[in-house]
């Protein structure tokens, strides 16, 4: 209920400071020094640009194209090595090359290489980029794959040099075997040593009825193409086209994968499929001994584009270097960029200037109207500091300084009502643990003195009074642990129809030894986010704070419902009430409706205190609905979805 008034009260509030704003003395000084300030700048940038504009874009360009070819060569040298070591050399030749001071860091900024020293203090706090070959930079690199995994980090596909030298004899081969079928094409390597023969279609022969196509062998048929004889002849006619035979059709497939590559494959694949049983998911129908690199994976399909990237990055993180922050600075250690020191310096120092000797005529001048109020505000301050919880800023000023010193002597208010209730709170924390421990001590000292035996009866009614005194501090240490903000919920899914019955099978024998009536009635049965035991706690002090205020043959009841994205959860009974006086100290600490209630019959006071608590750790609130002589109903409200809930 105190929540939603806070909530009430916030638009009335905005709409307050804003009827003053439109007419303080802060807003008109603020729209003079506007204009003032336009102007000049106004007048500065146009003077500025003209000279500037050019020398920007030149700067720029050159700028954006040596940062690109470094990164570039830097992204190179981390993918195919699997440390930083030796990237020194490349550092130097890029710097030499650019003109540029060129710094290589781990994100804790410890130097891994360096163009121009190792004075750390001398770098820019945001690094031009940061080199990873897992995670490609799109704007210095364009090109990049949809992946974002730098082509050149083969890791484990990495060929031997046996299987490079065997697979170039076979590319020469195949290119051999194209010429003379009148074909042409160049030998080309892959990132991990693989050559394959890419065929130059510009001088390919035109397709003849006399060289129908062929069927295409699969890769690893190591079976001679088919010969013209074999193939299905086809209608001829002026105006057939036959396409021409493809390279694998005249010369053979590609040779298959290596060994290390099916190795290489077939560790990628586990990975993958780990992933997708994860998601629960199938494992992918591929023959490793058809996959040549690991891009080759990414056309399995949409659903497992994810799951291959993610396993690509986890088997190359042993390959790779470690991702570095990349610093692009000048040779003196300023930022890389335009070099604007000498472009339009007087007329802007000018303007500039001119700019601050109004704005500063014009905020002196209004300054003197404002330093009386402060003055007083100042006053009260010192004075609340040397302990004086009653001072208050005594000001006739309006605007903005008015809402300080009004806020000020709202927030002198606050304290001095705190401080008030913090000492009526060690008071009542004083009362509430003396009765237990007079009671306790004297029945010790009387069997002490032998007046009294310590039997079974005495035993337990001083266990009674030692269970009354640990329920009081666990409240008390409930409490602390939500004044210090420390108050955790752990939420999870719950049932809530069984934790509703619980709750009541825990208090149905008090119920019904006072002779009142506990009934559970659930509309719906929603899951909810929530911590199972706190919930508990908050429902159970509602339920017995319920028993206990309502008369014989009276009843109590829970109920459930579900409403939009939140559950509410009633807990009504047949009660006395509380009149409209006291309902907003329903929550309040140690607080009782009845004053004359002793402690055995109206509990410690802190149990709608501690549940008011938990139900905001929760995201939720409680609303109280009472009526004198009809009783109450607390309405819980929770959100389906705990804000901390995964």
């Amino acid at each position: 209920m105190r929540r939603r008034n806070q909530r009430d009260e916030l638009p009335n509030g905005h709409r307050r400071l804003g009827r003053l704003g439109r007419h303080s003395l802060l807003t008109r000084l603020l729209a003079l020094a506007a204009v003032v300030a336009c102007a000049s700048i106004g007048a500065t940038a146009w003077l500025a640009a003209q000279s500037t504009s050019g020398a920007i874009n030149r700067e720029l360009r050159t700028s954006l194209a040596h940062d690109a070819t470094i990164y570039d060569s830097l992204l190179g040298h981390a993918a195919t090595h699997s440390r930083w070591q030796g990237v020194q050399d490349t550092v130097d030749r890029l710097a030499d090359e650019t003109g540029r001071r060129i710094t290589l860091t781990t994100p804790a900024r410890v130097p891994i290489a360096d163009s121009g020293g190792h004075d750390r203090d001398t770098l820019p706090r945001t690094p031009s980029a940061v080199v990873d070959p897992l995670a490609v930079d799109t704007v210095l690199k364009p090109d990049a794959t949809a992946s974002g995994i730098d082509p050149r980090a083969v890791g484990p596909y990495r060929l031997t040099a046996d299987e490079r030298r065997r697979l170039r004899e076979a590319a020469q081969s195949r290119l051999t075997c194209l010429k003379r079928h009148g074909r042409d094409g160049t030998i080309a390597e892959r990132p991990n040593g693989r050559s394959a023969v890419e065929p130059v279609t510009a001088s390919s022969p035109p397709p003849t009825a006399e060289t129908p196509p062929r069927e295409l062998p699969s890769r690893g048929d190591t079976r001679p193409p088919a010969s013209v004889a074999q193939q299905p002849t086809r209608e001829a006619g002026p105006r057939a086209e036959l396409p021409a035979p493809s390279p694998d059709d005249l010369c053979g497939p590609e040779p298959a994968a290596t060994r290390t590559e099916r190795t290489a494959s077939e560790a990628l694949l586990t990975l993958v499929n780990a992933c997708l049983e994860r998601q629960g998911r199938g494992p992918l129908p591929v023959d490793v001994s058809d996959i040549t690199s690991a891009e080759e994976l990414t056309t399995t399909g949409r659903h497992a584009k994810r799951c291959v990237d993610s396993a690509r990055r986890e088997q190359l993180g042993s390959h790779v270097a470690p991702a570095a922050q990349l610093f692009i600075t000048e040779p003196n250690g300023d930022a890389a960029g335009p070099d604007l020191s000498t472009v339009g310096v007087d007329n802007i120092v000018w303007t500039a200037a001119a700019v601050l000797a109004v704005t500063i005529g014009v905020a002196a001048l209004a300054a003197s109207r404002l330093v009386r109020p402060i003055h007083a505000i100042t006053s009260a301050a010192r004075r609340m500091g040397d302990g004086d919880r009653s001072a208050r800023a005594e000001t006739s000023a309006r605007g903005e300084i008015g809402e300080l010193a009004a806020a000020f002597n709202t927030m002198s208010q606050r304290i001095e009502t705190s401080e008030h209730q913090r000492r009526t709170m060690v008071s009542d924390v004083a009362h509430e643990l003396r009765t237990p421990l007079v009671n306790v001590r004297g029945w010790l000292e009387a069997t002490q003195d032998g007046v009294a035996d310590l039997d079974p009866q005495l035993v337990a009614s001083l266990l009674d009074e030692t269970v009354l005194l640990q329920h009081l501090i666990d409240d008390l240490q409930d409490l602390a642990l939500a004044d210090a903000g420390e108050l955790r919920v752990h939420p999870e899914p719950v049932e809530l129809r069984a934790l509703v019955e619980q709750v009541a099978a825990a208090h149905r024998a008090a119920a019904e030894a006072r002779g009142v009536e506990l009934s559970v009635r659930i509309d719906d049965d929603p899951e909810l986010s929530a911590d199972p035991t706190r919930l508990r706690q908050s429902l159970g002090n509602l339920v017995s704070n319920a028993i206990r205020h309502t008369p014989r043959d009276g009843t109590v009841q829970l109920r459930t419902r579900a409403a939009g994205d939140e559950v509410r959860i009633d807990v009504s009974d047949t009660g006395s009430g509380i009149d409209a006086e006291s309902l907003p100290h329903v929550f309040d600490r140690f607080w009782r409706a009845d004053k004359s209630r002793s402690r055995s019959s109206g509990g410690s006071g802190l149990g709608l205190a501690i549940t008011h608590q938990l139900i905001d750790a929760h995201g939720g609130r409680i609303d109280v609905d009472s009526t004198v002589g009809a009783g109450t109903v607390l309405t819980v409200h929770l959100p389906l979805r705990h804000p901390d809930s995964a």
